[in-house]
C-alpha cells in the first residue's frame, strides 16, 4: 500500500474536452468528434495519438530551436501518460496555479486540456515568462496568464481549485519549502488539491542520476531531495493530508507525485 493512503484522494476526476485548430488528418477510433468548424475536439486519455499531438503543437510554439529542444526533453522525462495522471486530479474549472512553471509548456497543456481551467503560472525568470506568453498566444490559449516572480515570495490568490508544483521544490532553499506550503494550503479553496511531483531519495542509483542531470541544468546552486517520509511530514505540518505514489518510468528517475488535499 502506497505512503498515506486516502481512497478520497484516489479518486480520479472526470477527463475534459480539449479543442485544438488545425490538427492533421488522423485515424478516427469514435472518441473525436470534427465539428463544422473543423475543430477537432477529444477527451484526453482516450487517444494517446491525440495527446500527443498537443505536446507536438506546444514544442512548435516556441521560435527558440534551444527551447524547442529542451521542451522535447521536459516532455520526454514527463511523458503523457504522466500528464494524463496529473490532469485527471486537477479540477475542470476554477483558479489553478503552475508555480515555477518555467517556459510554460506543463500549464499550456493543462489549458488545453481544460479549456473551462483559468490557469496562472509563476516564474522567476521574465525571459521564460515572454516565451510562455509567446507560446498562449500562437497557440490561441486565453485561459492561462504568466507572472514574474519569485515562488517563496509571490502572492497567492484565494480560492484556489488547485496548485501544482513540477519538480520544483528540490530547487528551493530547504528552510523557505515549509513556510510556501503553508501559505499553498491558506491559498486552497476547502475543496481544492495541490499536486507535488518531485525527486525520491531512493533509490540511490536513481537519485544520483536525477542529480547529475540537475547539476547540467543548473549548475552549482544548492539541490535539496526530500525523502517520502520528510516530505510527508512536511506537508501534514502545512494542513494537508497526503497520498504518494511513485511514478514509474523506463527512464532511471525517482519521480514521486503528493496528492494533497486539507484536513
Amino acid at each position: 500500500m502506497a505512503h498515506g493512503q486516502d481512497s478520497s484522494l484516489m479518486t480520479p476526476q472526470p477527463l475534459d474536452v480539449v479543442s485544438f485548430t488545425e490538427l492533421p488528418d488522423i485515424d478516427r477510433d469514435g472518441t473525436d468528434t470534427i465539428s463544422d468548424s473543423g475543430v477537432a475536439s477529444y477527451r484526453i486519455g482516450t487517444n494517446r495519438r491525440l495527446a500527443g499531438l498537443i505536446t507536438k503543437r506546444i514544442i512548435g510554439s516556441y521560435k527558440s530551436v534551444i527551447i524547442r529542444a529542451y521542451c522535447r526533453v521536459r516532455f520526454l522525462i514527463m511523458r503523457i501518460r504522466f500528464l494524463e495522471e496529473l490532469d485527471q486530479y486537477i479540477p475542470l474549472t476554477g483558479k489553478i496555479l503552475d508555480l515555477g512553471c518555467g517556459f510554460g509548456l506543463f500549464s499550456l497543456y493543462f489549458a488545453a486540456s481544460g479549456p473551462r481551467r483559468a490557469l496562472m503560472g509563476v516564474e522567476l525568470s521574465p525571459g521564460r515568462v515572454a516565451e510562455a506568453e509567446r507560446a498562449a498566444d500562437k497557440l490561441s490559449l486565453h485561459n492561462v496568464e504568466y507572472l514574474v516572480g519569485n515562488a517563496v515570495e509571490h502572492p497567492l490568490p484565494d480560492g484556489l481549485s488547485c496548485a501544482y508544483m513540477l519538480d520544483l521544490l528540490h530547487h528551493l532553499p530547504s528552510d523557505s519549502v515549509p513556510p510556501l506550503l503553508s501559505r499553498l494550503h491558506d491559498a486552497l479553496a476547502d475543496d481544492g488539491i495541490m499536486l507535488v511531483k518531485d525527486v525520491d531519495t531512493r533509490p540511490f542509483y536513481k537519485r544520483w542520476f536525477t542529480l547529475w542531470l540537475d547539476r547540467l541544468m543548473v549548475g552549482l546552486e544548492p539541490i535539496h531531495y526530500w525523502s517520502v517520509e520528510a516530505m510527508i511530514a512536511m506537508l501534514e505540518d502545512a494542513g494537508f493530508k497526503v497520498y504518494t505514489h511513485e511514478m514509474r518510468d523506463i527512464l532511471p528517475y525517482p519521480h514521486r507525485l503528493y496528492i494533497c488535499r486539507k484536513k
